[in-house]
């Protein structure tokens, strides 16, 4: 059975079951029997969305919209499978990113020049065009509407160039994708979230992510859904932490442009201490050895945008 989390209003999450348990969910909306998925995973994924369709009393044919906040593989390489599942369903995506969605071959380049051929290819498989003709371009306030219910786009760019986060017009909470930030479910404590940001090559952007999150912190939702991992709250205390955060990175990149080849390194070395530090910070109760492990590639994708970030502001 797929392992979904109900939050009311029509709102779940699926595991994916992506690279491992609680690291990257799949976001259901529902609203009398019609439905919305944001965000995909990989194609490994489908069956297990198909099934928590089935458990819901749900069937590939009651999706109306396959909603993407990016095209990150993590996000979106299921996306085209999955619309092969779901005849009835248009898929949403930003305009900079309904090309690629249409047509993956430079989509697929770009993953295998951060993960390696191999590595692509065990995580992602073939990645599925989607026809031009079932793609709505979403630019900043586009709307849909999913049997009455709105889901206004927000065009929020930091992590990506090509990101928009979601706002329920039913509930007023908002889908994130990886504008918000990590908050792993290892990490909470008495039920009290962290969030840690993502600058995953190869957009990363600092002042453009302080203004999405300002945004964001702006509509005052009740609760964030996050791609990885889900629900959180508390909002005002966990923006003001990723401010902080991505000061922090900010900083270590900057200190190590002029290293030369030693850069990828030394910044992963300073992505390591910002966990370690955060970890201490906010009194996480995982020891160092499986913190570091709950991170590891999370360390490698941020120290590889910050050098994005660099290479670009030179």
């Amino acid at each position: 059975m797929a392992d979904i989390i109900d939050y009311g209003d029509g709102i779940s999450t699926i595991d994916s079951e992506f690279v491992r348990l609680d690291q990257t969910s799949i976001h259901l909306v529902v609203e009398d029997g019609r439905a919305a998925i944001i965000d995909t995973a990989g194609n490994n994924a489908v069956p297990i969305v198909q099934e928590a369709l089935a458990q819901k009393g749900l069937t590939p044919e009651d999706v109306d919209y396959v909603v993407l906040t990016h095209i990150h593989l993590d996000h979106a390489g299921g996306a085209g499978l999955l619309m092969t599942k779901c005849p009835n369903a248009r898929l949403t995506v930003h305009p900079r990113g309904a090309r690629h969605i249409a047509d993956p071959r430079r989509l697929m380049e770009g993953t295998i020049a951060v993960y390696g051929a191999e590595a692509a290819a065990r995580l992602y498989g073939e990645i599925v065009p989607v026809p031009a003709e079932r793609i709505i371009e979403t630019p900043h306030e586009a709307r849909v509407s999913l049997n009455g219910r709105e889901l206004r786009f927000l065009d929020t760019p930091g992590h990506a160039r090509h990101h928009v986060c979601i706002v329920d017009g039913r509930t007023g909470h908002i889908f994130a994708g990886d504008t918000f930030g990590l908050s792993y479910r290892e990490l909470d404590r008495d039920g009290r979230h962290f969030a840690f940001p993502t600058t995953s090559p190869v957009q990363f952007d600092p002042a453009a992510l302080h203004r999405s999150i300002d945004l964001i912190e702006s509509l005052r939702p009740e609760a964030i859904y996050v791609t990885h991992y889900s629900q959180v709250r508390d909002i005002p205390r966990l923006a003001g932490d990723l401010h902080r955060l991505i000061d922090v990175h900010e900083r270590i990149a900057l200190k190590a442009k002029d290293a030369g080849s030693d850069r990828l390194e030394r910044l992963k070395a300073g992505v390591t201490r910002i966990v370690l530090d955060e970890g201490r910070r906010q009194g996480w109760t995982l020891p160092a050895d499986k913190l570091l492990e709950v991170f590891k590639s999370d360390i490698e994708l941020n120290a590889q945008g910050l050098i994005a970030w660099l290479d670009a502001s030179a």
